[in-house]
């Protein structure tokens, strides 16, 4: 029994590591036709430059996709052990449905500890790696990244009180911005001043504010060439308050969250982050299982591509609400626990259902 499971398991992770590599590739071709379109404004950028750009966005973009990967992986090995009749040899020397599914199961948890632990936090460095390649390559106006027709707004706190921050454009993973508005209050809510600067910088403690105009109420505006704002954000910590909470490292989210929630930011999406990390084991369990729901009928049955679009659309279902639970714990309608584990916990119970019923009848 110890060998077959062996043999099953060898078997998955082939699988699941083939579709993912083919991934990779399909999104690696996709991006790289950006770069190049990038790339074509400027000269100055050679191909391998656009190349390692290109890869080390790669695996921040595929992190997405391994559900997916999981998902069609075990039907392929589910459905080749049936083609084979492997699976009917297997059950006829008396391993239940239970004793062959538990090395794909294994397999996912695996997976998912993995990439939880290893794959996730190299993701997040190799984005920011291929961020400051971008700004190098392409140059400061290049690298600006607008974040909304209004640009970016952050609401952020310090020694010298709360205050809310509006730039026309962030870079450099939102620690530098132009086009800078600022509305200062003091420690008691109430507004003080305005401040309009062409350019701000981020440094442990502080803004640092070019060519500021100094604004408020009872006297003349005052321009100062630099001008000094406190904060308790640190540029590790800020980098992605204006950005996604995606490519932020599984280590660095609990640190994060605490500085986010203590500079009055809104922690709901990172915090729905980082729960779902910790419940991506369970998300590749689920999908071994709602593979095994849908593939593991006999071959001489027939309807093959039935049971295969019943378990893509099976698995299309769960990602819809997954999603939908996630952008609503983003919101903070409900507890980011509850929306991150609940998807997982819900459809591996349907999932262990339908193969009881399909075992034990």
């Amino acid at each position: 029994m110890g060998i077959i499971r062996t043999y099953i398991f060898v078997r998955f992770m082939i699988a699941i590591f083939a579709v993912f590599s083919v991934c990779l590739l399909l999104i690696f071709l996709i991006d790289f036709v950006e770069v190049l379109r990038q790339t074509g404004k400027n000269a100055d950028v050679g191909i391998l430059t656009t190349f390692l750009i290109t890869a080390l966005r790669v695996p921040g973009f595929a992190e997405i996709t391994l559900p997916f990967a999981v998902l069609i992986g075990s039907l392929m090995t589910f459905m080749m052990l049936s083609r084979n009749s492997e699976l009917v040899i297997i059950r006829a020397a008396g391993m239940s449905i239970w004793q062959f599914i538990i090395p794909g199961v294994i397999a996912g948890l695996v997976i998912g500890t993995v990439a939880v632990l290893a794959y996730n936090p190299l993701a997040a460095w190799a984005k920011a790696e291929s961020e400051r390649m971008f700004a190098t390559a392409f140059g400061k106006s290049s690298s600006l990244l607008q974040t909304s027709r209004s640009g970016a707004w952050l609401r952020q706190n310090g020694e010298d009180g709360p205050s809310v921050i509006q730039a026309k454009a962030s870079a450099n993973a939102g620690t530098l911005l132009t086009g800078v508005t600022i509305y200062q209050f003091n420690r008691q809510k109430n507004f003080m001043e305005r401040l309009d600067a062409a350019k701000a910088e981020l440094r442990f403690g502080r803004w640092e504010l070019s060519e500021v105009w100094v604004s408020s109420s009872g006297r003349e505006p005052v321009f100062y060439k630099r001008y000094i704002l406190s904060t308790f954000l640190s540029p590790t910590q800020v980098k992605d308050s204006i950005g996604s909470a995606q490519s932020i490292s599984f280590w660095d989210l609990p640190n994060f969250i605490q500085i986010a929630e203590k500079a009055g930011l809104s922690s709901d999406p990172y915090r729905v982050q980082y729960q779902g990390l910790l419940a991506m084991p369970l998300v590749l369990i689920t999908m071994v299982l709602l593979a095994a729901t849908c593939s593991l009928r006999s071959f001489r049955f027939g309807n093959i591509q039935f049971m295969i679009l019943t378990g893509l659309g099976a698995g299309f279902g769960f990602f819809m609400f997954a999603e939908v639970s996630r952008n609503i714990g983003k919101s903070g309608l409900a507890e980011p626990m509850v929306t991150a584990w609940s998807p997982g916990v819900i459809t591996c119970c349907l999932a262990l259902t339908v193969l009881l019923h399909q075992e034990d009848g």
